[in-house]
């Protein structure tokens, strides 16, 4: 039997897989916890992000929520696009596990929980773990505040999103190669496209599309969590038309929102180019997920 893959370290955090971290705080220090913090925050890392990258985002959330359980998950490209639901969502059940280790309704079960997730691989496992939340509990997961950064994107299969999709994979892996980026890409392009072929013929739904399409069902979506999308007009691998959209869609199912835009920065850019207003607009947001709950939309 292969021995199980390690796992890459990160600083302050414990591997539950060679995906999932946990930092679990230290709360023994007698020191009271703001009422109004989450117990959990998720961060979801965009595809191929290495672990001290994405840590940067949990450092930015422990300055503003230090007392809180953080949950980091890596987002391989290959493994989000190259699976199936039933894979994908067995790989996210240690968070599961982690969060509710005796249910969700038990008196110690976390109440308050902020998911962020970045890039579209990044949101495929975040809807990928509601998914297997969905299974075992059989009721949408627990949360109050869904941050969406750089997400979510069209998954229809055409030459434009080629493109898109092949260059972010290519961006991912070009350091693997000694030829030059564009080969890169079209090795990527022509595995998408076998792929597509291949997801079609067998009637298996793109897992873009299917996460895409979780994010705004309330089967998986409880209606009582706000949804903040963070976005610019200038990302070159996600059109900020299909954010706009989807968060239009969400409005008229009834989902409350908030929408904030960046001027200038590119794809997963916007914490590093406009700090200040990225964790203000994440904090802003948290502070109305728990203040007002409720199905009534706004934006």
């Amino acid at each position: 039997m292969a021995a199980a893959k390690k796992a890459p370290a990160i600083p302050g955090f414990t591997a539950l897989s060679e995906q999932i971290f946990v930092h679990r705080p230290d709360l023994s220090d007698g020191k009271s916890v703001p009422a109004d913090d989450p117990d959990v925050v998720m961060v979801y890392g965009w595809g191929d992000c290495l672990p001290k990258h994405v840590a940067k985002y949990a450092d930015g959330f422990r300055e503003l929520y230090p007392h809180s359980k953080q949950i980091v998950v890596l987002s391989p490209i290959s493994r989000a696009m190259f699976s199936d639901l039933k894979d994908r969502s067995q790989w996210m059940t240690p968070i599961i596990d982690e969060i509710f280790p005796a249910g969700p309704h038990a008196p110690d079960a976390p109440k308050k929980i902020l998911a962020h997730t970045m890039s579209n691989t990044g949101a495929i496992f975040y809807t990928s773990m509601i998914n297997a939340y969905q299974d075992r509990y059989h009721e949408p997961f627990p949360h109050q505040l869904l941050s969406m950064d750089s997400t979510p994107g069209s998954t229809d299969f055409h030459w434009a999103n080629l493109q898109r999709w092949s260059r972010a994979m290519a961006l991912g892996t070009a350091g693997w190669f000694p030829w030059p980026f564009v080969v890169t890409q079209t090795i990527w392009a022509m595995a998408l496209s076998i792929n597509g072929l291949y997801e079609s013929l067998i009637g298996r739904e793109h897992a873009g599309a299917w996460g895409r399409k979780a994010a705004n069902n309330e089967k998986y979506e409880t209606k009582s969590a706000r949804k903040l999308y963070l976005y610019s007009k200038e990302d070159d691998l996600i059109g900020y038309e299909d954010i706009e959209i989807h968060a239009a869609e969400a409005a008229k199912l009834g989902w409350q929102m908030d929408l904030e835009i960046f001027e200038g920065s590119g794809h997963v850019g916007h914490m590093r180019a406009h700090a200040v207003q990225y964790w203000k607009a994440i904090q802003d947001s948290w502070k109305r997920a728990i203040a007002e709950p409720g199905p009534e939309a706004s934006s």
